[in-house]
């Protein structure tokens, strides 16, 4: 069975008024919070060197 999608008529979505200060800030908040969330997405996760590591290296540069 397949889906049919319906195609409204409309001419504008929501109320006629505009936005109240309150409720652009909740929309502000909402798009920030989405937008970091795909930013630490995105990011690949980065290796932790040990400091045993690091120490034996920095002695060998050392000698």
């Amino acid at each position: 069975m397949k889906n049919k999608s319906i195609e409204l008529d409309v001419d504008f979505i929501g109320g006629q008024g505009p936005l109240t200060k309150v409720e652009e800030q909740a929309i502000s908040e909402f798009i920030k919070a989405q937008k970091l969330l795909r930013v630490k997405k995105k990011l690949p996760k980065s290796k932790t060197i040990s400091n045993t590591h690091l120490l034996h290296n920095t002695n060998e540069h050392a000698s």
